[in-house]
């Protein structure tokens, strides 16, 4: 009796496609909104440690937030959501400190 073999990934991007889109069907969007969430999340991060940069940390933070928002509304895989957290958790820490360093317009409005 034949049965299926599981081919593993052997490129980085092979291995992403594998764990976003494990029930095996494409989702664009969903993918898309995992893409972005990260990215922000990750500029918020970084740009929170220099407290001059405090009103890209707070704008890419909560912008990252609310696109990890509806990224989590909208996910279809247990993939996506893990990859979403991890990019809501970095992109709140980066809205909290760059709050914290002088706000969303710090020295720009008042």
């Amino acid at each position: 009796m034949t049965q299926a073999v599981r081919q593993t990934p052997r490129s980085p991007r092979g291995l992403l496609n594998a764990v976003l889109n494990s029930d095996g069907k494409p989702h664009p969007l969903e993918n898309t909104m995992v893409a972005v969430t990260v990215v922000l999340g990750a500029l918020a991060f970084v740009s929170s440690a220099f407290k001059d940069l405090h009103l890209l940390s707070s704008w890419s933070g909560l912008a990252g937030v609310l696109s990890g928002a509806y990224g989590q509304f909208i996910s279809a895989t247990t993939g996506e959501r893990f990859f979403l957290v991890i990019g809501l958790g970095a992109a709140a820490i980066g809205l909290f400190l760059g709050i914290a360093h002088g706000g969303l317009w710090g020295g720009v409005v008042g």
